[in-house]
């Protein structure tokens, strides 16, 4: 059997993984220690939902440029709105 090469190199930084790699993984409820594996998936109750769910109709400009900025736009079209509250009534 041909040696693998570590994974952390002597600087503590990991390396690139390969498709070799990869293959040798396997499904987290099988590797972790059973005191781990019954958390896998659970998430529990939200103690206090702080955002509420809605359909909201906006122009398609102004969804196309939130979301080309990127992974977590609906937070700052939320954060748009709230500044804009600021300084406006929504009546």
């Amino acid at each position: 059997m041909a040696s693998q090469k570590p994974l952390i190199d002597t600087d503590g930084e990991v390396r690139e993984l390969t498709a070799e790699d990869m293959a040798k993984f396997g499904p987290a409820y099988e590797v972790l220690p059973r005191s781990l594996r019954k958390k896998l998936g659970v998430r529990g109750p939200q103690k206090t939902p702080t955002k509420e769910r809605i359909t909201i109709r906006l122009s398609r400009e102004v969804v196309e440029q939130f979301r080309e900025s990127g992974e977590g736009w609906q937070t700052r079209v939320d954060s748009a709105l709230r500044e804009w509250l600021k300084s406006h009534s929504p009546v």
